[in-house]
């Protein structure tokens, strides 16, 4: 074992002992998978910031700019990072009022228990994508630190990702989220340093700052405004109210550390998202010849750093892929278990329902590995994850939340044809696939909104 991947252990196993740690004060679902609703605002800023600083940030952006560069087709980090501040804008004040447990509860208590369990559905499998990304790129930086192939690498990172995800609960996850955040900086900021360092010492620096590239307004594929709207409507309208953005918000004490620490994180992601970019730019420079430019990261850490300061950067990837996972899959398992199981099987025991979440969080994590290994690249899963469902959800959201329009039937057409709009214009190579859906799920619910209110005048009549 190299001294790297040695450090990277003990890394993992101080997270791992965290969560144990922490899982002695679990007594409820409510502690489990809200924290006690007793976030404050740095918890929750820094918990948000590196639950989305995820492996599309550190792995697949800069993957992209060395392969394609950096364009407006590029929306990582600035689409999300801007998804994060309407988040905190718009929508954390009247979700935090609501009381809610996970974001389909939203739907029970607007709509009806079907909507919600249909919600609940629906979300569960864009969670469980984005999972499968994280593990993947999990697999990516073991496979590069060790002489484990890359699938056994990914089931150890699945396995791992399952077992310290399990413990802990939402608490665990903020109070590593803590460090997370500040690894993840120093980690980015020190592997920037080396790039330079390295470009300086071999005088090239200026020259390759001259010819880096290509950085242009527009994608160098030429590609159209309807498709440069879909790229950035996918992080923004499809991530806004994501499940596990809503579950750190509600868990906040009040509405107004909700909308702050949103808004801060926001900030904060664009910030120090933007140095994968840079990285992924400079790295032609110094690992031309990559097969996959997916492992730019990783490679350019492994060439250019010291042991010591490499155990840093991939204590950082690992920060960034760890408080990414675990939000996903305890998400994932809240809406089987507190949307679905619970309430079906009329469960009321508190330790039950945490150890039924807990059993949906390995559940969950197994079929996370099998999507991570069957995947073409981390950001094909998080862009799928982004998208799936995601448009019918925004719009009865937003209806539910902010107008009195529309009721159960105006929520179940939106949600299943904004569905099946999008997995059709994406299974039969349509343009535009999350545009399509958000376009159909607008029309559906306006439509079938008017048609419930003429519909009860009629019978008030």
């Amino acid at each position: 074992m190299t001294p790297a991947f040695l450090a990277m252990l003990a890394y993992l196993a101080l997270q791992l002992g965290i969560g144990v740690w922490i899982s002695r004060r679990i007594r409820s679902e409510s502690d489990y998978l809200l924290a006690g609703r007793n976030l404050g605002y740095s918890l929750a800023t820094f918990s948000i910031f590196a639950t989305w600083f995820g492996a599309e940030t550190m792995v697949g952006s800069a993957g992209n700019a060395y392969r394609d560069g950096v364009s407006l087709g590029n929306a990582e980090p600035f689409g999300y990072g801007l998804c994060l501040i309407l988040a905190g804008l718009v929508f954390a004040g009247p979700l935090w009022r609501r009381r809610l447990t996970t974001l389909a509860d939203l739907f029970r208590q607007r709509y009806s228990v079907g909507v919600e369990r249909l919600v609940a559905v629906i979300l569960i499998p864009g969670s469980v994508l984005w999972a499968a990304a994280q593990v993947r790129a999990f697999g990516h930086i073991l496979s590069t630190s060790t002489t484990i192939s890359p699938n056994a690498a990914i089931a150890c990172a699945a396995g791992f990702t399952m077992l310290y995800t399990m413990f802990g609960g939402l608490l665990a996850d903020a109070t590593n989220d803590m460090i997370q955040s500040v690894v993840i900086s120093v980690g980015l900021f020190v592997l920037l340093g080396g790039v330079l360092i390295e470009l300086q010492q071999t005088g090239r620096l200026a020259e390759t700052l001259g010819s880096v590239g290509p950085v242009s307004l527009l994608p160098e594929t030429g590609a159209s405004t309807l498709a440069i709207v879909e790229e950035w409507a996918i992080p923004i309208c499809g991530s806004v109210i994501a499940a596990e953005l809503v579950g750190r918000l509600i868990a906040t004490r009040t509405p107004v550390i909700a909308k702050r620490s949103s808004i801060t994180a926001g900030v904060l992601y664009i910030i120090v998202g933007t140095v994968p970019l840079v990285i992924g730019l400079l790295g032609q420079h110094i690992v031309p010849t990559l097969a996959d430019a997916e492992q730019v990261i990783p490679t350019v850490a492994q060439t250019l750093l010291p042991t010591l300061f490499f155990a840093i950067f991939a204590g950082s990837v690992v920060a960034a892929i760890l408080s990414t996972v675990d939000s996903t899959l305890l998400v994932s398992s809240g809406l089987m278990s507190h949307n679905i199981l619970i309430p079906v099987f009329r469960i009321d025991s508190e330790r039950t329902k945490v150890r039924i979440a807990r059993a949906g969080v390995f559940a969950f994590g197994a079929i996370a590995y099998v999507q991570a290994i069957r995947a073409e690249g981390v950001f094909e899963l998080v862009e799928s994850a982004s998208a799936f469902g995601s448009a019918g959800i925004l719009v009865t959201a937003v209806f539910g939340l902010f107008t009195p329009m529309g009721g159960r039937f105006a929520a179940m057409g939106t949600l299943l044809g904004g569905l099946i709009v999008y997995l059709w214009a994406t299974f039969a190579g349509a343009p535009y696939p999350y545009l399509a859906s958000l376009a159909t799920s607008l029309l559906l619910y306006v439509t079938i909104g008017v048609w419930e209110r003429v519909a009860e005048r009629v019978r008030n009549a």
